[in-house]
């Protein structure tokens, strides 16, 4: 097993080869949990539907949860167009 150093912000660089074993992507969400004396990281478990979880995406910027498949229904939402000055 690789040790790894921790950085002065507290940040752990996760080996390529384990992040591809788990299918990780860079920006990919991952769940990490003390047990004992060890520090568990993994992918998070997908609580409710499946479709909804691949179906839908949060971002940091968006301050709520943003739907494919109203994007797709809907290709026309009725919006307000940006203010120019």
């Amino acid at each position: 097993m690789p040790t790894k150093s921790v950085g002065p912000k507290g940040q752990v660089v996760i080996p390529k080869r384990i992040g591809d074993a788990l299918g990780l992507k860079p920006s990919a969400d991952v769940t990490i949990e003390i047990r004992g004396e060890e520090v568990v990281i993994s992918k998070p478990r997908i609580e409710g539907s499946y479709t909804e979880y691949y179906t839908s995406t949060r971002s940091p910027k968006l301050k709520e949860l943003v739907s494919i498949k109203k994007i797709i229904t809907d290709p026309f939402p009725s919006f307000r167009a940006p203010q120019l000055d």
